[in-house]
């Protein structure tokens, strides 16, 4: 295998995910418990013998990142330090396992300037991807980003090789373009697709890209499944930078059910079909089923916590209700959202698909009012 080079394109605002990134990009969201997102793209680089990766979440020295192209763009000192053969551009907020070793050498047979890792979906659910056409040969013949109305469903991972040189032609090409995105998947791919040789590697495992807080909840609760799509234990670890603390604290192990409880937890009550992050309480007689509660949280004796995501330092009083459960027809708002730092009172109850923030303002859904500091709004 030729030397290769991995950019992680980590930052972006995740505007479809709420409340959960208001003040986070989406790569650092917690995710089963344990780990980061960023977590399975850096641990695939690690297994893959890429060891040379740069990260672009920061602000850089120039200015802000104009778009995911602009970014690397602005990093092109850093390719040139290295002189790569390949350059691998990553997305830092998907959950998958893959061996990029695999990929470049179909990069390396083909002889492409730039290879796309793609995948099929669902076509009702095309239009959040880059969805491409492909000849029998492999090679891409059409890349649209985000198509309005989809025609195809074999959709782009956010997963590019490029030969080094390639890459650093276009990039310098597309800065100087007043009316361009900046971006891979709006502006250099559909570019390349024109003038360079752009083929698709397709994947046969697991990926999930969480950029909606329903497919962020959805892979998550996936992980409960009696033979999950992606067991988190085997010969391809993913590794975090989590501290170490002390195992949980459970008083009776009979009301855990069907959950991954976190390091530092505290259960005193009850928690079924849920992921528990570390330094999660939950008190005497509290439920938790069907949520995500992320780290530091607690919730009070004799409260309901159902079908949430509760983010971080959350404080959930005592006799609350919070969520609901499901609709009789599951429809994608139908989770509450509780945002970091949020006190909720005792005795409050928070209706079904509703998002708190910590924000001030005027109250709706709640049977007793959330104080200032606090949002209640309908998704």
């Amino acid at each position: 295998m030729k030397k290769a080079v991995a950019m992680i394109l980590a930052g972006g605002r995740g505007t479809r995910m709420d409340i959960l990134c208001q003040r986070r990009p989406k790569p650092i969201l917690p995710f089963a418990g344990h780990l980061r997102v960023i977590d399975f793209t850096l641990s695939n680089c690690i297994h893959s013998g890429i060891n040379n990766i740069g990260i672009l979440i920061l602000e850089p020295k120039i200015s802000s990142y104009k778009g995911t192209a602009d970014a690397v763009y602005q990093n092109l000192d850093y390719l040139k330090q290295h002189s790569p053969d390949a350059v691998v551009v990553l997305a830092g907020d998907h959950v998958y396992r893959m061996d990029y070793r695999k990929m470049l050498t179909f990069h390396e047979q083909v002889d492409a300037d730039v290879t796309v890792g793609v995948i099929p979906v669902p076509i009702e659910q095309a239009h959040r991807f880059g969805i491409v056409t492909t000849n029998t040969d492999g090679r891409i013949t059409d890349f649209i980003e985000k198509p309005k109305i989809p025609t195809a469903s074999l959709a782009s991972m956010g997963i590019y090789i490029f030969k080094r040189q390639a890459l650093t032609e276009c990039l310098i090409e597309d800065s100087v373009l007043a009316n361009s995105h900046h971006d891979f998947g709006q502006s250099i791919i559909p570019q390349m697709v024109k003038g360079n040789k752009v083929f698709a590697y397709k994947f046969d495992g697991y990926w999930q890209d969480i950029g909606t807080v329903t497919a962020y909840y959805a892979a998550n609760m996936e992980l409960l499944s009696e033979v999950p799509s992606l067991g988190l234990n085997g010969k391809w670890p993913i590794f975090s930078n989590d501290n170490i603390l002390l195992p949980p604290k459970i008083a009776h192990q009979d009301n855990i059910m069907h959950s991954l409880i976190g390091q530092g937890c505290v259960i005193r009550g009850k928690v079924e079909n849920s992921i528990l992050s570390p330094g999660v309480r939950v008190e005497e007689d509290a439920v938790v089923r069907n949520s995500v509660i992320m780290s530091n949280t607690t919730i009070g004796k004799y409260s309901v916590v159902d079908r949430c995501i509760l983010d971080e330092n959350v404080k959930v009083g005592e006799f609350c209700y919070v969520g609901f459960g499901a609709t009789l027809i599951p429809v994608d708002w139908d989770i509450t959202v509780i945002g970091k730092g949020v006190t909720i009172p005792p005795g409050t109850a928070i209706g079904r698909a509703c998002k708190v923030q910590p924000e001030a303002m005027s109250l709706d859904f709640t049977t007793k009012a959330v104080p200032a500091g606090s949002v209640v709004g309908q998704r």
